[in-house]
């Protein structure tokens, strides 16, 4: 099976409460991009992307194991759970961007 449909959940100042989405769509594959205020938040935005059909979610910005761990239980494991990560020679720069 193709990936044809997945999720991007992305911590951002000002984001709307409950995530504001854009969806970007190539015909083969369907991307649904949701920022978040909080991470807590990404809880009730995963199950409403598991329950629009994502194959995958991936978590962005302020997002670490531990909550993509809880993220995991709330859709009971549905579809994978990934986070982004940067490799050590970008560590310095992540931080001064999230400081």
């Amino acid at each position: 099976m193709a990936l044809s449909h997945w999720g991007f959940i992305y911590t951002a100042a000002g984001s709307a409460v409950g995530g504001e989405g854009s969806v970007v769509n190539t015909g083969k594959c369907r991307t649904v991009l949701v920022g978040v205020e909080k991470p807590e938040e990404a809880i009730e935005v995963a199950r409403r992307l598991v329950g629009e059909g994502v194959q995958l979610i991936e978590l962005c910005g302020g997002f670490g194991p531990v909550w993509a761990g809880r993220i995991i239980e709330a859709i009971d494991g549905a579809v994978p759970v990934g986070t982004v990560g940067y490799g050590p020679e970008a560590v310095d720069q992540v931080h001064a961007i999230f400081s």
